[in-house]
């Protein structure tokens, strides 16, 4: 079977899947994600044997060590991912519930209840916990799932994916409903972003390249996800400590997740202050830091910033620094080079806060906070598909209502029109 026909019979068997999986009881979905959760605990020697394999041969192309902890698996990861399978099972189920009702004049009765988007498609890279969150919201969400991970986590995704059909499936779920793309080949996605007559949308995550390369070749409908070039601005009336506390927690602690924090913004009032101990914590960090002109004559170990930092994921322990004079020139470069993910200010004044929720331009929105929160578990939604930042048809974490439409219901007794 060539390529193409082998993903075209993904599509038919997701497409079947999908109109069973619109019926399955809520039960079922439950029963099943728990039994999921558990055979990734009680298998977890072969996913890491798996992982180890996909892990010694990222190594071996000597790629960064930040790309290694995306990609990286170990006893407690997996653990999370159990616990995010057994969190969408213990979350209401979105399928059938009624967000409107009304009774017209004419005694039609008109309901608009929530329903599955139908054939979702995942495109992702390296992490391979997305793949069990991914397969575990598309099902407690109604419905069918074709992943297609990257090729550096082919091995760690076989083995999940294999453990979770086979819990799936004696539990009830239709067989079909979780599919995963187990060629490498690219021409696998570009066949699949075709893939009009099956799949109903498609969501990528990772870097910039893969979502753009998804939003400019597919003609499926594209949820864009992912890409997070993310600031947090530090007004004149921050409180110090807090600033540093939040700027080295947002940049630090994962550096490799797109709610990280890739630009630091600085009033010119509290820079001269605030800098140099920001400085001397991130040299301990290990992060390397980029300035402006303003930021260098400050801390004059800075390397100078180009024009492409300002717009650049790192994805790494590296961090551009501008000072700005006011709230208003850290509001303007940010709605110029972030990706609409997320984005903080730490300030004492309430004016300078609200006026930089409403005007800035992304998913969130922060006051005094990291936005290292920007996580559906830490929105309370459980696992998250992905982060949305369009502003059509979800935006932010995406739980599990994302993942599903809506239809219209109405009940007449001979009405015409």
């Amino acid at each position: 079977m060539g390529l193409q026909e082998m993903m075209l019979e993904k599509g038919r068997a997701a497409n079947i899947a999908a109109d069973a999986m619109a019926i399955v009881s809520t039960k079922v979905k439950n029963e099943a994600l728990n039994k999921m959760a558990d055979a990734l605990e009680e298998n977890s020697t072969i996913i890491l044997d798996a992982n180890k394999a996909d892990i010694d041969a990222a190594r071996k192309k000597g790629v960064k060590k930040s790309y290694i902890d995306r990609l990286m698996l170990d006893e407690k990861r997996i653990a999370g991912m159990a616990d995010g399978l057994r969190q969408a099972a213990a979350l209401p189920d979105p399928v059938g519930e009624e967000d409107y009702g009304t009774m017209r004049p004419n005694g039609l009765e008109i309901r608009r209840i929530r329903v599955p988007l139908g054939v979702v498609g995942i495109i992702y890279e390296a992490r391979p916990n997305v793949t069990s969150d991914a397969a575990g919201l598309c099902i407690k969400s109604g419905n069918a799932v074709i992943l297609r991970g990257g090729s550096e986590a082919i091995n760690s995704n076989k083995a999940i994916i294999g453990l979770l059909q086979e819990a799936a499936y004696a539990s009830g779920i239709p067989e079909g409903a979780i599919q995963l793309v187990e060629v490498t080949d690219r021409e696998a996605v570009q066949v699949m972003l075709r893939m009009n007559q099956y799949l109903d949308v498609i969501i990528p995550r990772g870097g910039a390249g893969l979502i753009k390369t998804v939003v400019e070749n597919s003609s499926v409908p594209v949820i864009e996800t992912g890409t997070g070039v993310c600031h947090t601005f530090v007004d004149e009336s921050a409180d110090i400590s807090m600033a540093v506390n939040i700027a080295v927690n947002a940049k630090t602690s994962r550096p490799s997740v797109c709610n990280a924090m890739e630009t630091l913004l600085v009033h010119k009032a509290a820079a001269r202050e605030f800098l140099p101990r920001l400085a001397a914590v991130m040299k301990d960090k290990e992060c390397e830091l980029r300035g402006c002109q303003r930021s260098r004559e400050i801390v004059p170990d800075m390397l100078m910033a180009s024009e492409e930092d300002w717009s650049t994921e790192y994805g790494d322990l590296i961090l551009s620094v501008k000072v700005v004079d006011d709230v208003n020139e850290a509001i303007a470069h940010i709605n110029r080079y972030n990706t609409g993910h997320s984005e903080a200010i730490v300030t004492n004044s309430l004016k300078n806060a609200r006026i930089f929720q409403r005007r800035v331009n992304a998913a969130a929105v922060y006051i005094n906070a990291s936005t290292r929160f920007t996580d559906g578990c830490e929105f309370g939604f459980g696992a998250e598909i992905g982060i949305s930042t369009q502003k059509l048809h979800a935006r932010g974490p995406m739980g599990l209502t994302a993942l599903t439409s809506t239809k219209y219901l109405i009940d007449g007794d001979g009405q015409i029109r």
